[in-house]
């Protein structure tokens, strides 16, 4: 992360939001602790989970470079960083706003991240992005989504390597934007907790930053 500064950083931690299914609040009481698990992104996500897995898969290997993953911990949470921009629960969802150290938790830009679920090259900008274009059209190749997954698949090594060599862009960012920047934790803890937001209310005043 090149420039960036976390304008909500207070004392060496910050504030998150998250939406998780009410189940996770039985774990939280129980077991002062709620973690992501692989069955719960299939319920969630259903006939598309095995897409996403994948990806997440990928994630969890790169974010556990940069924060350490508890052993049992197999997937990972997301969060907001901003109120105006955070899922309201709805539902069988509970709201999360909680506060968490700083080192705990993983940064990244959305945007990008969107790149790496469609399977495609991450550009460092717009620039990268329509040179790569180019190179795309100049080799003939109707498409760039389709070398991992789709028609590609297995003809084009190198630009499979070159593919997920992008990826890791997603953890570099230069600016503090809500609508981009995204945050992942490994874990829930208790004693991060600041409030639990059920559908239809609102969240505190005091934990809008923004």
């Amino acid at each position: 992360m090149t420039g960036y500064k976390n304008p909500y950083s207070r004392g060496g931690k910050t504030i998150l939001f998250t939406t998780q299914n009410e189940k996770s609040f039985k774990d939280i009481q129980e077991k002062g602790r709620f973690i992501n698990k692989m069955e719960y992104i299939q319920k969630n996500l259903g006939d598309i989970s095995p897409h996403f897995i994948k990806c997440y898969d990928w994630f969890v290997l790169e974010a556990s470079k940069r924060i350490k993953k508890p052993e049992d911990v197999k997937y990972q949470i997301w969060c907001s960083v901003s109120a105006k921009n955070c899922m309201r629960p709805y539902g069988n969802e509970l709201g999360y706003v909680i506060e968490v150290p700083n080192e705990e938790i993983i940064f990244f830009n959305g945007l990008k991240w969107d790149y790496v679920l469609n399977l495609h090259y991450v550009p460092e900008n717009s620039d990268d992005l329509k040179l790569y274009k180019e190179e795309i059209k100049k080799k003939g190749l109707a498409n760039s989504f389709e070398f991992i997954e789709g028609r590609y698949k297995g003809l084009y090594p190198e630009e499979v390597e070159k593919i997920k060599a992008s990826w890791k862009r997603i953890f570099e960012f230069d600016r503090w934007n809500i609508f981009e920047i995204q945050a992942n934790i490994w874990e829930i803890k208790k004693e991060w907790i600041k409030c639990i937001i059920r559908p239809g209310e609102q969240i505190p005043k005091e934990y809008i930053l923004d």
